[in-house]
């Protein structure tokens, strides 16, 4: 612990020193982060003011926007503050605690996509049985086993990074603290602990994402006893799932089930799963889905409704 008291804050590294880079990243981080609060907001207020709250699918697209915002919320507003301030310091402290709320909030995504693949399956696979099976309260145990999950796995991630001492170079090559770029810089052998991370975190993501493969090879295989109404609208609904778990898994999967060495590419692939897979979902589930068009037009325009007949 002493070792760890020789460094108070640690310095990143960025995107880029480059001046007229920075000015661009500065404007287009700003750029995605309000797109991601004003789109998963909107997600929010639509599906909780609309009877799409009381259906399993929409209940945890709720959840996956609620956690959308939160993940993001801890690397982008320091990202951009930093920018503007021109100041790429984190003291060793919140360079922990954003370590731990990064794990714990994207293997509650991952697990809330899980939930998901496994709605999309229950109802077209046993459509008679889908109200039983995907009751509200089976919902809320999955979405517990979520929050569980996550804590669990961010906890086993903070006793090893904790335990590590940093007594020399401060330096991180990325735009936030994570698992691999601080292995880089401490004081001791990190073999060991290398592997642990790869099998914590990037065999949960390989796994998880293998699962959710397979879950779809099956959907596919039954729509084709289906009608092509129904063909059609389950390919829609499945469509923009799949597209957010591509999205988001093919990027983690690449940071974490490798050795645990450090790459120039790791900081553009995080900026997939950090910013621009939150940016992109509330497009992805509000352009292709006819049900949530219907339930944001409906909820919005009686809320002007309602304001011009008050005035």
């Amino acid at each position: 612990m002493e070792s760890q008291r020789n460094v108070s804050e640690f310095i990143l590294m960025g995107l880029s020193s480059d001046q007229n880079i920075q000015i661009f990243c500065l404007v287009f981080f700003l750029f995605c982060y309000l797109s991601i609060l004003m789109g998963n907001l909107l997600i929010l207020i639509s599906i909780g003011c609309s009877s799409l709250f009381h259906q399993p699918m929409y209940y945890f697209l709720s959840h996956l926007s609620s956690m959308d915002i939160c993940y993001t919320s801890f690397v982008t507003p320091k990202l951009i503050g930093d920018q503007l301030v021109g100041r790429n310091t984190i003291s060793y402290g919140y360079c922990m605690w954003q370590v731990i709320v990064m794990h714990f909030f994207g293997l509650i995504e991952i697990l809330i996509l899980t939930a998901m693949a496994f709605d999309r399956y229950v109802a077209i696979c046993k459509p008679l049985h889908y109200m039983i099976i995907m009751s509200r309260t089976r919902c809320n145990v999955l979405i517990l086993a979520a929050w569980a999950g996550g804590a669990v796995h961010s906890f086993s991630q903070f006793c090893m990074i904790i335990q590590l001492p940093f007594c020399g170079p401060n330096t991180i090559d990325h735009y936030y603290c994570d698992i691999f770029p601080l292995l880089k810089i401490a004081c001791t052998d990190t073999y060991l602990t290398g592997v642990f991370m790869v099998a914590n975190s990037g065999l949960v993501a390989l796994v998880t994402f293998i699962l959710l493969f397979g879950s779809y090879v099956v959907i596919l295989f039954t729509l084709r006893n289906h009608s092509a109404e129904g063909r059609r609208k389950a390919l829609s609904t499945c469509g923009s799932h799949i597209t957010v778990v591509i999205l988001f898994f093919g990027p983690s999967i690449f940071a974490y089930l490798r050795p645990p060495n450090t790459f120039p590419e790791d900081k553009i692939f995080a900026l997939f799963y950090t910013i621009i897979a939150p940016m992109f979902n509330p497009l992805i589930y509000t352009l292709r889905n006819t049900e949530m068009k219907k339930a944001m037009r409906k909820v919005w325009c009686q809320k002007v409704f309602l304001e011009e007949k008050h005035y």
